[in-house]
């Protein structure tokens, strides 16, 4: 064998090894893109439940939503009465403050004109007795 026929040779020997090397990397290439595309699928089949299931819960989502509106409807007289009454028990505490102030400052006039009755009384007693006196003189 002459030397250009061992080159040759492990020429043929080295191809041969990177053909068998680039034949198991797209193999395993080849089993990696078949496992990419089962889970690929079972993403999309479970991306279409998680839709419907959404779209469900959206459902009933807006009809809770609509039903809690309905009742916030209804009872909006029950708070507006119970406004209106608070505004209702405020005016009449004003109105029962400003009484019990009237009744206090008439009190104060009427013991004054008590006092000035008793004087008067006080007064027009002495005078009698007074003029009982003079006459009895």
């Amino acid at each position: 064998m002459t030397a250009g026929q061992i080159a040759g040779l492990i020429a043929a020997c080295a191809f041969l090894l990177l053909v068998i090397f680039i034949g198991l990397f797209l193999l395993k290439i080849s089993r990696t893109i078949s496992e990419i595309n089962l889970t690929i699928r079972s993403v999309t089949s479970n991306v279409d439940v998680i839709a419907k299931q959404t779209d469900k819960i959206m459902a009933t989502s807006n009809s809770l939503v609509n039903d809690i509106d309905h009742k916030l409807n209804i009872t909006t007289p029950v708070f507006q009465a119970a406004a209106d009454l608070g505004e209702s028990v405020s005016e009449l505490n004003e109105a029962t403050k400003n009484l019990t102030k009237r009744v206090k400052d008439s009190g104060k006039s009427g013991s004054k004109a008590g006092v000035a009755g008793a004087v008067s009384k006080a007064a027009w007693s002495s005078f009698r007795n007074h003029r009982k006196n003079k006459k009895t003189e």
